[in-house]
């Protein structure tokens, strides 16, 4: 397979905001292979060979000693055999060792473009750009709707993964050092509003330096899948083939469920419509207000106010 365009794609955005499903519905053309989440502190040490210590780790010239030949490697395809199968302790790890090791072998011999899905690369853009040339892709999804995903699902948010980067708390987050110290660890809507708020300023500044960054919204992708995906395909210079369709409308269509078990957070087969107001049947009025207070600031850049009705 031999791409006219071979730059490395990178989807990202905050987490839950819908970069599963953007990096799969761009992933459903054989020109690209799929490799999820490498900047994961749970990462399969076969995928990456750089220990990740924080959650949303920031890279930039002045650590990239850690992660720039390990990155290097990965998007060359070169998967660590040995590092995988010496880090085995289950039937699943094995599982994944030999879906991983398919994904980079296909990768090197049919030539494909890597496809790194991984929102915790969000505040590492302008070193992916710089280091790789990597084509940009960021997912945002409304405040409210992300806050409630990440109530439904119970996931809480410890800021020490932030605070205890001195380079990022220097470069972008010092102003919202005292709001993240003072959160309590159990207000998962709080904690959701003030991710959500930093992770999208820092974007909003990188795009103001770098226009080439695309943001696209969920709500647009789900209000009208095949638009959305065929205007990205278009841009990023990916084949938009009848299978591409019919993967996009399958991974949408109202047959699908308005919402997900518990058990499958990461399914990507949802009634996209449908699923769009399931936030402010979760909230209730006093979190939505509280939700539209912290993230104001910066909410306006990507939603209009009556987009909170």
């Amino acid at each position: 397979m031999d791409n006219l365009n071979s730059r490395p794609i990178l989807v990202t955005g905050a987490h839950r905001t819908g970069t599963t499903w953007v990096g799969k519905m761009l992933a459903a053309n054989p020109q690209t292979a799929y490799i999820s989440e490498p900047l994961n502190v749970l990462h399969r040490p076969g995928v990456l060979r750089a220990k990740v210590q924080h959650w949303y780790t920031y890279v930039r010239n002045e650590n990239e000693d850690c992660y720039l030949g390990a990155f290097r490697e990965l998007l060359a395809f070169r998967y660590h055999l040995w590092d995988e199968i010496k880090s085995l302790r289950s039937r699943k790890d094995f599982l994944r060792m030999g879906r991983d090791f398919s994904i980079f072998l296909g990768g090197r011999v049919l030539r494909q473009r890597a496809l790194l899905k991984d929102p915790f690369a969000v505040f590492s853009l302008p070193w992916f750009i710089e280091q790789f040339n990597c084509e940009i892709v960021v997912t945002v999804r409304h405040p409210a709707a992300f806050a409630s995903s990440l109530k439904r699902l119970n996931w809480p948010f410890d800021f020490a993964d932030l605070l205890d980067q001195p380079l990022l708390m220097r470069d972008h987050l010092e102003f919202y050092r005292k709001d993240m110290q003072a959160i309590a660890k159990d207000d998962i809507v709080g904690q959701a509003a003030l991710l959500w708020t930093m992770v999208y300023r820092v974007v909003h500044a990188d795009r103001e330096r770098i226009p080439s960054i695309r943001v696209v919204r969920h709500e647009d992708l789900s209000l009208d899948p095949i638009v959305g995906y065929q205007t990205l395909y278009g841009e990023l210079g990916l084949e938009f083939t009848p299978r591409v369709q019919r993967t996009i409308l399958n991974s949408s269509s109202s047959e699908n469920p308005t919402e997900l078990s518990r058990k499958k957070v990461h399914s990507v087969k949802l009634d996209s419509r449908a699923n769009l107001d399931n936030w402010k049947r979760r909230l209730s009025s006093e979190e939505i207000a509280r939700i539209h207070a912290i993230t104001g600031e910066v909410a306006h850049l990507y939603y209009p106010e009556a987009s909170w009705a």
